[in-house]
């Protein structure tokens, strides 16, 4: 299988050859076909050996797609393609990884959770690209030293991505991939030796990016909260249409529209339970904030017209979802009692 020649946004690395650092290798990368995806995704769930903190880094012939485990769980999904980095549903990730059996290919490796938290920010930042330069690259971290530079330094050396941590100009910490140097060796040491040239003296291709660190990947929302957030969403319109008929339903949509723009959540949580949802990557405390924040305007703004039914609607509407909503803290989000 020939290998693709699409390249990361803004350099001549290409996809393909993108690695990461890790720890045990649990599949070395191979071709999708044989590799039984569901299983993969659900160790965790029957055997304890699955409960690692990794990723599994799936190469497509346009982008790369890389799953991100935390306790054996998929938390999120990050992609790299030609056009830039981002954060991708889980759902989207997959389908995207399943239409590809036979030119895509995959490889599962354990991390630590704190760079699995960079890898992540890295995309979802996204990073900064970084000036190196071009007879030194090395020289950068002598640079970022000279400006008090806090945050983390990525570096890709011939597709070999490290990370290094500063903190007020000093490098504190650093995950590697390939290099020349004894993994025992100081941090400076190891990162210089990742810019060592090829036996035939061809140097390496370089690119580099800046950004915030973050201690913790975030989980996104699974499909079925979603589902939940939808079905409540159109529970508590329904149930508000009821108690005002002449104009609740068009408060609700209104309102929707409106507040959209501040949590895009509810684009999603929104969407007509006959129709296809919109693709969403949010946090479960996320779609809590958003449903909260329109069912207390909608609720304020129907309390003026008949008071006393913000109760019943909540009351009404979220009874048989009720354990999920106080978990999440969604009704010490409103003003109102519900009483069951």
């Amino acid at each position: 299988m020939r290998p693709s020649i699409a390249q990361l946004a803004d350099t001549t690395i290409r996809l393909a050859d993108l690695a990461f650092p890790c720890g045990r290798v649990h599949v070395h990368r191979t071709r999708l076909a044989f590799i039984h995806l569901d299983n993969l995704l659900h160790f965790a769930k029957h055997d304890r050996d699955g409960r690692i903190d990794g990723y599994a880094a799936a190469y497509l012939p346009d982008e790369l797609i890389v799953l991100l485990f935390r306790g054996g769980d998929v938390a999120t999904a990050v992609r790299f393609g030609e056009k830039g980095r981002g954060v991708v549903p889980i759902g989207n990730a997959l389908k995207r990884i399943r239409a590809e059996p036979e030119r895509g290919e995959l490889a599962f490796c354990d991390a630590p959770l704190r760079q699995l938290a960079w890898m992540y920010e890295s995309c979802a930042g996204p990073a900064a690209p970084r000036a190196l330069p071009v007879q030194a690259p090395a020289l950068v971290a002598e640079q970022l030293r000279e400006e008090t530079y806090s945050g983390v330094l990525e570096v890709i050396v011939d597709g070999r991505v490290s990370y290094l941590l500063f903190q007020n100009g000093r490098s504190m910490d650093g995950y590697f991939q390939g290099g020349k140097v004894d993994p025992g060796a100081s941090l400076s040491a190891r990162f210089d030796g990742l810019f060592a040239a090829a036996p035939d003296g061809t140097p390496p291709r370089v690119a580099a990016a800046l950004f915030r660190p973050r201690d913790e990947v975030p989980s996104q929302a699974p499909d079925a909260l979603l589902q939940i957030y939808r079905e409540l969403f159109w529970a508590i319109l329904a149930a508000a249409a009821v108690e005002v008929p002449d104009t609740a339903a068009k408060r609700a949509l209104r309102l929707r529209d409106a507040l959209s723009g501040i949590h895009k959540p509810l684009t999603a949580i929104g969407t007509p339970l006959d129709q296809e949802v919109v693709a969403l990557v949010g946090t479960p405390g996320e779609l809590t904030h958003a449903l909260a924040d329109w069912a207390l305007q909608l609720l304020e703004e129907l309390e003026i017209l008949a008071p006393g039914i913000a109760p019943r609607v909540l009351r009404d509407a979220t009874r048989e979802h009720r354990f999920v909503l106080q978990k999440t803290d969604f009704y010490g989000k409103l003003p109102w009692t519900v009483t069951w």
